[in-house]
């Protein structure tokens, strides 16, 4: 039983909780254990029970642009100057808080989990995962790469019409969030861009990445002489947009239930749309 759970995502923390709950493990109609055998043509049955809400996240009635919603997963556009996670500085102002409200407001427990998470003004498509099983399955899918990213990036100059950067990042010494490209103490990191367009004197790019690390495609094209605008760490020019012109445009993944291949879509946000207006997504 444990191999065939582990099999298809059920992480050790998944399988704790299925040890503490009445029933959850159902075999044609008998009360199994995660150590009891499974047997070709047996009738499964799991039962997840989640009960709570995130513990300190204030509900907060914030806009919550969703894309895409089911029993597992939650898909939204996350606004510019929206954080993440609360911090000591964003308590109430940030997409874990809008999470929380809404369901909150229906009577539904939920957990925040955010899979691909997004700098505070950094646009676009993320997931959240409704359960800890859809959890587990989309961490392991990142973790293996198999979450495709694609963003859309607004740099000056004007790009090679492709290219691949590959180049080591690291904390920048005497900084607490800042990055750079560092051969010496960097990890590997690999970004993959493609020129859509270029219109007064600057390119829009289509960005995907091999890796994740921190301000990957911020650090990686600054690195390179085409820093994005708006960038208040990397290249603070605000003469065009007031914050750095990145939107997770495209996620491709697998659902972490069913299975099913999924890709969603969502157009630049207007603020970076107005720089390139004969451009559609």
């Amino acid at each position: 039983m444990r191999d065939f759970l582990q099999q298809r995502g059920y992480s050790h923390a998944v399988l704790v909780q299925l040890k503490k709950t009445n029933r959850a493990i159902v075999v044609n109609g008998t009360w199994y254990y995660v150590n009891d055998r499974l047997h070709a043509g047996d009738r499964l049955q799991i039962t997840i029970e989640e009960t709570g809400f995130s513990n300190g996240i204030v509900p907060t009635p914030l806009p919550l642009s969703i894309v895409y919603e089911d029993d597992d997963i939650l898909i939204v556009d996350k606004p510019a100057n929206m954080p993440v996670h609360p911090s000591l500085k964003n308590y109430d102002n940030t997409l874990a808080n809008a999470a929380v409200y809404y369901f909150q407001s229906q009577g539904v427990p939920f957990t925040f989990r955010c899979v691909n998470r997004l700098d505070r003004d950094t646009t676009g498509l993320t997931i959240l995962a409704k359960h800890m099983l859809s959890g587990a399955v989309l961490a392991r899918q990142m973790k293996e790469r198999e979450i495709h990213r694609t963003y859309l990036a607004i740099v000056s100059g004007k790009t090679p019409d492709f290219g691949t950067i590959d180049a080591p990042i690291a904390r920048k010494c005497g900084s607490a969030i800042e990055r750079e490209v560092n051969f010496s103490t960097g990890e590997r990191a690999v970004t993959n861009f493609k020129r859509l367009a270029f219109y007064d004197g600057l390119s829009l790019l289509a960005v995907t990445l091999e890796t994740g690390r921190t301000h990957q495609i911020r650090v990686h094209m600054k690195h390179i002489g085409y820093p994005l605008i708006g960038d208040f760490l990397y290249n603070p020019d605000f003469g065009k947009i007031k914050r750095q012109a990145l939107h997770s445009y495209q996620l491709d993944f697998f659902h972490p239930i069913t299975g099913e291949a999924c890709s969603y879509r969502v157009p630049l946000p207007n603020d970076m749309a107005k720089l390139f207006p004969d451009f559609l997504t």
